[in-house]
């Protein structure tokens, strides 16, 4: 018999992807440059040329075993030291390369830092709207992901939910700043506040409290806005990054969890992670992107586009009568909709090629996602297409 599990999961699709995949069919009707679709967060600015140098250089004077040989089981040591040396620089922390461990992009980190710190059963808290993926990344975990309410005002942290629903079965907090997918930022205040009340539940639950950081936008900022390094707030935080959109790797699959150093078991985090790869499969990432990743740690690819499309899509937005908070980082924008059923809402944008991802499976209902990482061409032709939706509808 197959597994029941995994056969249900069939049913729950993402929304995302169907809305990505109707997309696709469209653009195959009328051209996909008429499609206006801010469904799919994928990376749209090209990798930094210097990458696709070190590439070539690597696949010029490197040796067969060194670029396609197995990894270490942990990762190569050189990788995982130049890592470490980089986090130290910009953000004033005391990592050494047995502090980091590579994965396959951030949804590996996550899938094993939950497995770090979490049992069968344990409670992991996130919170509203996010990423709808935690779910079966945490619950496949044994873990259970439990939501706290969004703070719907600027989609900091709802201190007040959050309180009520720490318990002693919390064992970890699943954060994702800058957020996917309200683009909202966590200020030093909130992840001072956060820590503060963190570090009080630790004592009175006697056991650690993790905090999951999940950070593959962490990059993605704009004019006047801090984003700090949440490690330097919390000694119990294992941050998770991908290079997936700070250098436009998403197909690369490469990322690290990197434990803070003043954690519980500290020294001992990537070595566990060594041994969960055994259960899951995962077996580090492929060794040629490990070292080409390792030469460019300092470059991103050129996102001013984002900002740019970002403060489009804003104006023309509340303008039109949305309410709206001003993304400070990523390439998503969320909107209220015109209709308290976004689902509702985005079927009827649909008419107007404008594909639009309802809020639901973000867990705040009555809003919409917009993927911005789309050719600022594109997104200024779509602005007419918004500006006849609204007037025809609303």
């Amino acid at each position: 018999m197959i597994n029941e599990q995994y056969k249900k999961m069939l049913e729950g699709k993402s929304v995302i992807r169907q809305l990505s995949e109707f997309a696709t069919a469209r653009g195959k009707e009328i051209g996909y440059e008429n499609v206006f679709d801010y469904s799919l967060g994928n990376p749209s600015v090209p990798v930094p040329e210097q990458f696709t140098e070190v590439m070539i250089d690597l696949l010029k004077n490197k040796t067969s075993m060194e670029l396609h040989g197995y990894s270490p089981s942990l990762g190569i040591a050189s990788v995982k030291e130049k890592i470490a040396e980089n986090l130290n620089k910009r953000f004033g922390m005391n990592y050494t390369g047995n502090h980091i461990f590579p994965t396959s992009g951030a949804a590996g980190a996550v899938a094993h830092a939950v497995r770090c710190v979490t049992k069968p059963g344990d409670e992991v808290l996130t919170f509203a709207p996010f990423f709808p993926e935690y779910m079966p990344y945490i619950n496949s975990s044994g873990a259970v992901l439990k939501v706290v309410p969004a703070n719907t005002d600027n989609f900091q942290i709802n201190f007040e939910k959050l309180e009520e629903m720490l318990n002693e079965n919390t064992m970890a907090l699943l954060i994702n700043t800058p957020n996917n997918p309200s683009g909202a930022v966590y200020s030093a205040e909130t992840l001072t506040a956060l820590a503060d009340l963190l570090y009080r539940k630790q004592e009175e639950y006697g056991h650690d409290i993790f905090i999951i950081s999940d950070e593959p936008y962490r990059e993605i900022v704009f004019a006047g806005v801090d984003a700090p390094y949440v490690s330097k707030f919390y000694d119990n935080t294992l941050s998770c990054y991908s290079y997936s959109k700070s250098i436009s790797l998403p197909g690369e699959r490469i990322g690290y969890v990197a434990t803070n150093p003043k954690c519980t078991d500290a020294e001992l985090i990537s070595a566990m992670c060594g041994q969960i790869s055994r259960g899951i499969g995962h077996n580090c990432p492929a060794s040629i992107i490990q070292l080409a990743v390792s030469e460019v740690l300092d470059l991103t690819s050129d996102m001013s586009v984002y900002e740019t499309n970002m403060n489009l899509l804003y104006n023309e937005l509340t303008n039109l009568g949305f309410s709206c908070v001003k993304p400070g980082g990523t390439f998503y924008i969320f909107p209220k909709a015109l209709e308290e059923d976004a689902v509702a809402f985005c079927k009827k944008a649909l008419d107007y090629d404008l594909v639009l991802v309802p809020s639901d499976s973000f867990g705040v209902p009555g809003y919409f996602r917009m993927a911005y990482c789309i050719d600022t061409e594109k997104v200024e032709r779509s602005l007419v297409a918004l500006r006849k939706f609204v007037k025809e509808n609303y």
